[in-house]
């Protein structure tokens, strides 16, 4: 008993705590916490600023994509082409008629950018080394759970709202009188789960988007420094790598896309789940419907990512020098 209490003092005697030893690494750690929620929070800022502006510049190419993306073989089949669909619906409804919906989407792609940039930031923070970078593996582990937030969180009410206005504009005499008026009609009519259609699927696109887009810009932009974090990545150069992540992200998950829309459609009902929808999409219309709307999609998406990160990385850039 003697000697173990001996052993005990001698142990506590010599022990040093590194952090009354060296206050400093206390001071640094808690540092690093402050540090990383700190990212995490000027990204939700910084991604609900990007979100708004970004979807007043590129909307128009979204409302031609979903049209055609909704557009069947046969009888019901309305427009032939991008530009078909574009003149047709200046026509009927003049040049503000490619802006139908635009509300929904301005309001939804604040939360939405914010959650997408802010959970990234956040999966970045627990995931990156000691200089903040991350292997490929959880390149895509981070983006893949930003997608997935978003998805949850705001994209699919959004994305449902807006397919539902789309869609309606479509039937010739359209029974929602405006944004309130029409998110009311759909929760009277269908429940909360009138708005959270086809989740599924978006959990999938959104989940992969991400994992795409921002595995392919991270990538891009260490290849750039090669190897020198600290080396800054000119807005251009960012503007260039957003299109390549844009488009990689179109032709990798373009089908999802597809079934997403028609599931969040008014004629949903006939489809009994996400599989169903795909199998029936499969059947019915071949493979080549499941790129339905990809050329009008790579255009938009090219120019949305391309602008997104462009617009968000200057945000973050400004919120580094002045708010520390």
């Amino acid at each position: 008993m003697r000697i173990n209490q001996l052993f005990d003092q001698n142990v506590a005697k010599n022990f040093k705590n590194p952090f009354t030893e060296r206050p400093w690494l206390r001071g640094n750690m808690h540092a690093a916490a402050s540090a990383k929620s700190g990212k995490g929070l000027k990204g939700i800022i910084a991604g609900g600023l990007t979100g708004g502006l970004e979807i007043c510049i590129t909307y128009p190419t979204e409302y031609v994509k979903t049209q055609l993306q909704l557009d069947e073989k046969g009888d019901k089949k309305q427009y032939s082409g991008v530009w078909d669909c574009v003149r047709k619906t200046v026509k009927q409804h003049g040049w503000l008629g490619l802006y139908r919906g635009l509300s929904v989407l301005i309001l939804g792609s604040i939360p939405k950018s914010a959650v997408r940039f802010g959970a990234f930031e956040y999966f970045k923070s627990q995931l990156a080394d000691e200089n903040y970078q991350l292997s490929p593996a959880n390149r895509l582990l981070a983006g893949l759970g930003a997608g997935v937030s978003e998805a949850i969180l705001a994209v699919t009410p959004m994305e449902t709202i807006k397919v539902k206005f789309i869609n309606d504009l479509r039937s010739g005499s359209p029974q929602y009188k405006g944004l309130f008026h029409g998110v009311r009609t759909i929760l009277k009519s269908e429940g909360i789960g009138g708005i959270y259609k086809g989740l599924t699927a978006t959990i999938l696109k959104q989940g992969s988007n991400q994992a795409i887009r921002f595995f392919v810009m991270e990538t891009l932009k260490d290849l750039y420094r090669e190897g020198d974090p600290n080396k800054h990545v000119p807005r251009y150069v960012v503007g260039m790598f957003g299109a390549i992540a844009g488009a990689a992200s179109v032709y990798g998950n373009n089908p999802i896309d597809v079934v997403k829309t028609r599931m969040q459609g008014l004629e949903a009902k006939k489809y009994k789940n996400t599989l169903d929808c795909a199998l029936q999409v499969l059947k019915n219309e071949g493979i080549l419907a499941f790129y339905k709307g990809s050329i009008p999609r790579l255009g938009r998406v090219c120019l949305d990512v391309g602008i997104t990160f462009m617009i968000y990385d200057t945000f973050m850039e400004i919120f580094e020098k002045i708010w520390k």
